[in-house]
């Protein structure tokens, strides 16, 4: 039996939700973002939202607050309604990675401070929380310049 176009969306906007999950996140948070990647218009309302992921409005406004502050998603008018709108920004990817980069960033303080505990143990006591730590080190210094060559790469497309 081969699935509709609505019934491949929905599942789409249920992958993005587990995916967010994983990274963390509420899946409500991923399914509305999932959802406002494929919708026609692409801006949708609160209650378009609710009605399209199946959540409360109560938990759409939350979801949505959450989405605003990551970057993902932005919240707009449209001359002449009243009527609030969510749509995707065009760095919704790029900012969630920035701020899995700040989490990257704490972390590795963390470690950093584990391995100052145990700054008088033999190398095979520190050598798993060095290993986390250098692993850490490596991720904070690579993501910015990818991030920055996906930037430079999507204004060459989009120039």
């Amino acid at each position: 039996m081969s699935q509709t176009t609505h019934e491949k969306k929905r599942a789409f906007v249920e992958d993005l939700g587990l995916f967010l999950e994983s990274m963390g996140l509420p899946p409500t948070a991923g399914r509305i973002w999932g959802w406002l990647l494929v919708c026609h218009p692409p801006h949708q309302s609160a209650a378009e939202l609710a009605e399209a992921v199946g959540a409360s409005l109560g938990a759409i406004s939350t979801m949505t607050r959450l989405l605003i502050q990551l970057g993902i998603i932005e919240r707009i008018g449209l001359p002449g309604e009243r009527s609030r709108y969510y749509r995707v920004t065009s760095e919704g990817f790029a900012e969630l990675l920035k701020a899995k980069l700040k989490l990257t960033t704490e972390i590795r303080r963390i470690t950093e401070r584990g391995l100052e505990l145990l700054g008088d143990q033999p190398p095979e006591v520190r050598k798993r929380l060095q290993e986390y730590r250098d692993f850490y080190v490596f991720f904070e210094e690579e993501f910015p310049a990818l991030i920055e060559r996906w930037e430079q790469s999507r204004e060459r497309k989009h120039a």
